[in-house]
């Protein structure tokens, strides 16, 4: 598991304060780092950046 302990990671802005549905993002050297923030030293999921791009716009123009 690579260490994430270093990485700033940000709540996604659809993450509001009564949901318990999370995802925190950190860029990491041409990567993206995806964990749940409920369970932050559960590690991260580590995606390349391109990659990480290509999902988010799928899921922007409804085809996810």
């Amino acid at each position: 598991m690579p260490d994430t302990s270093r990485l700033v990671f940000r709540k996604s802005s659809y993450s509001g304060a009564t949901t318990q549905n999370c995802v925190e993002v950190a860029d990491a050297s041409g990567r993206a780092a995806i964990r749940d923030s409920r369970y932050p030293k559960g590690g991260a999921l580590m995606f390349p950046i391109t990659e990480w791009a290509a999902f988010l716009d799928e899921v922007k123009d409804g085809r996810l």
